[in-house]
């Protein structure tokens, strides 16, 4: 898929890995959608970045806010080819702990949003890029989901998050299976620690700890990184159903 023919939606593309992946894409003449709940961010950066970005917001987890975002960027551009799902959250819980058991709510709202998220908008995506024509590689469309190194090796207080991004690397497979009959291929990428909005406020102390533990190099990934292995990943016709790390060879504690 050549770059000037992308017209992707990326949601949680107002900050973060999800930022990140709109400018790469932008950078290299893509057009895209933004899917983001915060309106603010949203917009400013759909503004600074021009003509070729929209700003939609959109709740990934409601199958009505999902099918106008979509159809909001279908209006605009004509058709959509690449999604790239980025939107999640992070919870921080023990499954026992000093105040007692886990939060059941917590631990669905993680699961709703990183995962039935992720799902939601891959199966409302997909059903339209079927209609497009295929390309000269004989495909229609490309989808990314964000998984974690959590998904492999979580740490105290992950479970629930772990678990999230568990599921969203076990279903890049069957869905890959699932989308090969209409051209769409199917990956996720499982990053390590990265300086995203997550780990900004945290002490210099506590950065600097973290930027030790990948094997090399040792320091957090810069977001920009994830965004070429999305550019990476659409471009390259002979990837599908795969889940990659990309994390400096890191192994969670």
């Amino acid at each position: 898929m050549k770059n000037n023919e992308i017209v992707a939606l990326v949601t949680g593309g107002a900050s973060g890995l999800g930022e990140a992946s709109v400018r790469e894409l932008i950078s290299k003449g893509a057009k895209v959608a933004i899917l983001d709940r915060d309106q603010e961010r949203g917009k400013s950066l759909a503004k600074e970045l021009g003509s070729n970005v929209m700003f939609v917001p959109t709740d990934v987890t409601s199958e009505e806010s999902v099918v106008s975002a979509i159809s909001q960027a279908k209006e605009k551009y004509g058709f959509i080819n690449v999604v790239v799902n980025c939107a999640g959250i992070a919870v921080a819980e023990k499954t026992v702990g000093k105040d007692g058991a886990h939060k059941l709510a917590s631990f669905n709202k993680t699961l709703n949003i990183n995962l039935s998220g992720s799902f939601n908008v891959s199966r409302l995506a997909s059903e339209a890029m079927q209609s497009n024509s295929l390309n000269d590689q004989g495909e229609r469309g490309v989808i990314i989901n964000t998984a974690s190194v959590a998904a492999f090796d979580g740490q105290k207080g992950q479970v629930a998050y772990a678990a999230s991004k568990g599921g969203v690397a076990s279903m890049t497979l069957p869905m890959a299976r699932d989308l090969a009959q209409v051209g769409i291929r199917v990956l996720a990428i499982a990053p390590g620690l990265f300086m995203t909005p997550m780990l900004v406020g945290l002490p210099e102390k506590a950065l600097e700890s973290l930027s030790s533990q990948p094997l090399f190099p040792q320091r957090l990934g810069d977001p920009k990184e994830f965004g070429e292995l999305v550019l990476f990943m659409i471009g390259a016709a002979y990837l599908n159903a795969e889940v990659v790390r990309l994390d400096a060879g890191i192994r969670l504690p």
